[in-house]
């Protein structure tokens, strides 16, 4: 088993071949060791349902404060291990693996993924998916942008990406099912999915966005590909999103979504999307980076941050434009907004 784990201090991450007994007497020690993130990757562990929930219980009982990044199979997922897991502060990860059918075919359970998603999302847990391109036998374009599409219908926090992790797997072989010119689309994809969806925190607003444009998400990642080529922002310049300010990556989203809104004939529905964007936002920079700020809104935040925003159409058509000014502010703990 390796696991990475970081302290206070550095940046960087050491990483220890542990099994999960050991790593066990190791935690009533991490707080002294100056620890606030750990990472546990193993496939073995990811579907021992006995052992990760003996492992969260620990987590919780000697190391609460810690930030844990695990790796879990979705068959070994259950309500209790979600109850666990909601006790501690973690991310849950999963391999968005697709199966060889006898026709070598590669199909993934959608029911399955769908199931664990919706205890996840229902017990607002934070959980990511990891996908690859033409790494397993069998997978074509059409393939990838299904999983990614699909993916993205879950609600994931984040979605990364086998071949920006590994190096060595950035560029597989192409095949007479999916081409060089295919890998080139799909890592343009991934690429766009990265900065925009996961880099850019896209989370809360981002399927209501979609919707709106009746566009799916490959394909709007596609176009934001080229956008981020036209703009010197793509993989080949060396942009790295993770590295640039939240704003940056959000006053990237604004410009791209007023583009696809103008482009579909909606443009009307964009002072509802910067708003969604911007409040969002705002909110994201409170909890990952403790910062305050205030927001112009063209509507009352009330309305933008209600279930009445889901159907961006009838919202414009329904909700009256209320300008306001929006103070984004730490409330004892919580994240709060007042309009000023």
């Amino acid at each position: 088993m390796t696991l990475p784990e970081k302290n206070a201090d550095s940046s960087a991450h050491k990483e220890y071949n542990f099994s999960s007994r050991e790593i066990i007497k190791e935690l009533p020690h991490f707080t002294e060791k100056g620890i606030t993130e750990f990472f546990v990757h193993d496939r073995e562990l990811s579907s021992d349902k006995k052992e990760l929930k003996n492992l969260f219980s620990k987590m919780a009982l000697y190391a609460p404060e810690v930030f844990y990044t695990i790796e879990l199979s979705p068959e070994a997922l259950d309500k209790e291990l979600v109850s666990l897991a909601s006790q501690i502060d973690c991310s849950l990860e999963f391999y968005l693996d697709g199966k060889e059918t006898q026709n070598g075919n590669l199909l993934f359970d959608k029911k399955l993924y769908s199931s664990k998603a919706r205890l996840l999302n229902e017990a607002d847990l934070v959980f990511g998916f990891k996908l690859n391109w033409a790494l397993q036998k069998g997978d074509t374009f059409k393939a990838f942008r299904d999983r990614l599409d699909f993916a993205l219908s879950l609600y994931p926090n984040h979605i990364e990406f086998e071949q920006f992790e590994d190096k060595e797997k950035l560029f597989p072989r192409s095949t007479n099912i999916f081409s060089s010119k295919d890998m080139d689309f799909a890592r343009g994809m991934a690429f766009a999915c990265r900065t925009f969806y996961s880099a850019g925190r896209a989370v809360p607003w981002f399927n209501t966005v979609i919707n709106a444009l009746r566009i799916s998400p490959s394909a709007f990642f596609a176009d934001f590909d080229e956008w981020q080529q036209c703009n010197n922002c793509s993989m080949d310049t060396g942009f790295i999103p993770e590295e640039r300010k939240h704003e940056e990556l959000e006053k990237m989203q604004l410009e791209f979504l007023k583009q696809k809104l103008d482009e579909k004939h909606k443009s009307h529905l964009f002072p509802c999307v910067k708003d969604l964007v911007s409040l969002h936002g705002a909110f994201s920079r409170l909890v990952e980076e403790g910062k305050e700020s205030e927001v112009e809104t063209s509507y009352n935040p009330d309305d933008v941050l209600s279930p009445y925003a889901l159907n961006l159409a009838l919202f414009a058509e329904n909700v009256t434009m209320e300008n306001s000014t929006v103070r984004i502010f730490n409330n004892e703990g919580i994240p709060d907004y007042k309009i000023l």
